[in-house]
Order: C-alpha cells, then structure tokens, then sequence
C-alpha cells in the first residue's frame, strides 16, 4: 500500500508519446520431450547438430556464452552438460559432466562462464557448480516450492528466481541472501526474464497474467494480460532492446506485447 501511493503514473501514460512499436520477426532455439537437443542456425532455420538424450523428460536447456557447451536436465534429476565441440563415438556432441545430487527435478540451468553452472530445482534448491573440478561451490534453499526459473542479469552478478510459491527473488551470485522478493502474482511463477536494461524483469504465470517488476521501485510496474484471457503461460522472453514480452501460452500460441505502451501486438500458432 505505502508503494502504491508513491505510483502517480502506470508505464503505458508514461509512454504514452511514444510511436507504436511494428510487428516483429522471430528466431527460436528449442529443446523437446522427444527426446532430442536441437541447435539450430537461427538465421536460415537450418538444424546444425542433432543430440539424442538419455532422459526425454528434459525441462530446461542452456547455452554457455562462448557457444561452445550446452547444458540440459528434467525429470532425470541431474544436469548434463555437453562439449559441442567433441564427438562421441556415436558422432554425437561428447558428454562432459553429469552434476548429480539433486532431490528433485531440475527445471532450470544457466551458464555463468564455461567453467560455472547456476540450477535451480524441484527441491527449492539453487546451485551453484564448478563445472572443471565437478563439484558444487554453493547450495541453498531459495523459495517454499519449486524453483522452475533463473534469469541472469545483463552484467553477469545477479540473478532472479521464479517458484510455484508464487514469488519471484533477487539474488547476488556470491551470496545465498535474497536481496528482494517480488509479490503479485496468484498462481506458480512459470518463468522469468531480465531486462537488457539491467534495472527489471518480466515475468510469465500460471495465473494467465505476464509481469514487469521494477528492481529500483521494488514493485510491479506493468500486467499483460492476453485478449482472451483463458490460458496460463508457460514462458516468457524478452527482445534484445526489451520493447518487446513473448509468451507462450497454453493456447497454443505465443503473445507478443510492447512492453512499454502495454499494447498485445499480436499472437504466433505453433503446433
């Protein structure tokens, strides 16, 4: 409440002077439950390398920023990371780690560097793992359900969290200390997403609404809601300059919104 009284505007009567943002074009990477890794040219849409996995059940994929590793893990309970730039004897990209230890699902892995691995998990646990020594360097417990999202800040030092608690946490890469924690949502928080800007994050949910919070108002500043309002959202992703949210969506679609006029900009089918 005492936040609310200091909100004299929304963001879209801020924007409001602002053109229209055009439709936009998209490129997608994937992973699936068939059991397959796919890296894809996103230029052309091409496949590059095929990976099969030992778990079909796979929830959550990362690529390390020097694009030479992948990291990927489920309903295995475990994270497995592989050297794109190796082949098994299969022709495969060649398996180098499998971080064990979880007591839960792994829902989500993010590359710090080559040499370090973040997971979040169905144990409510974040990790954090030396990836060249094969051990972890940090565990904690970081929410009241399941940890299912992580988003790394733009410089690399933080991090957020979204859990089916229905909140979503700030964290600083060398602490185990939540910094914030982002209330509003009714339902499981799906998946978050940092800003480019650095300064906030969005948000997608099961309670059929996406959000922005801002870290420096500590609040919510903006909620998208779709046109038909009849379906949660599984994710969420932001484009390189932050104008615009994508959604997926249990309808089967993906919702793009500008995110600073809150205008739905359209939805894209996918089968």
């Amino acid at each position: 409440d005492q936040q609310k009284k200091f909100a004299d505007a929304t963001l879209e009567d801020a924007c409001n002077e602002l053109g229209a943002a055009p439709k936009v074009r998209l490129h997608c990477v994937s992973g699936s439950l068939d059991g397959k890794l796919i890296i894809w040219d996103t230029w052309t849409g091409n496949k590059v390398q095929v990976i099969p996995l030992r778990s079909a059940w796979v929830m959550s994929v990362a690529f390390a920023q020097s694009g030479n590793f992948v990291a990927c893990g489920g309903m295995d309970n475990m994270c497995t990371v592989y050297d794109l730039n190796n082949r098994d004897s299969t022709g495969s990209a060649k398996i180098t780690r499998e971080l064990l230890g979880y007591e839960g699902f792994l829902s989500s892995c993010r590359f710090i560097d080559d040499k370090t691995l973040i997971t979040g998990s169905g144990d409510m646990k974040v990790c954090m793992w030396d990836l060249e020594a094969n051990k972890k360097t940090m565990e904690f417990d970081a929410h009241a359900g399941d940890v299912v999202s992580i988003s790394l800040s733009p410089d690399g030092q933080r991090y957020v969290t979204g859990s089916v608690d229905r909140t979503c946490k700030l964290w600083d890469l060398r602490d185990p200390n939540c910094k914030q924690t982002f209330f509003g949502h009714d339902a499981d928080v799906n998946s978050v997403c940092y800003h480019p800007s650095g300064y906030s994050f969005v948000t997608a949910s099961e309670d059929k609404t996406a959000r922005l919070y801002d870290l420096r108002s500590d609040q919510q500043v903006a909620l998208y809601s779709p046109p038909n309002n009849a379906s949660g959202f599984t994710s969420c992703g932001l484009s390189l300059s932050g104008r615009y949210i994508l959604c997926g969506s249990d309808d089967k679609s993906i919702h793009i919104w500008d995110t600073l006029k809150n205008h739905h900009n359209g939805t894209i089918p996918f089968f």
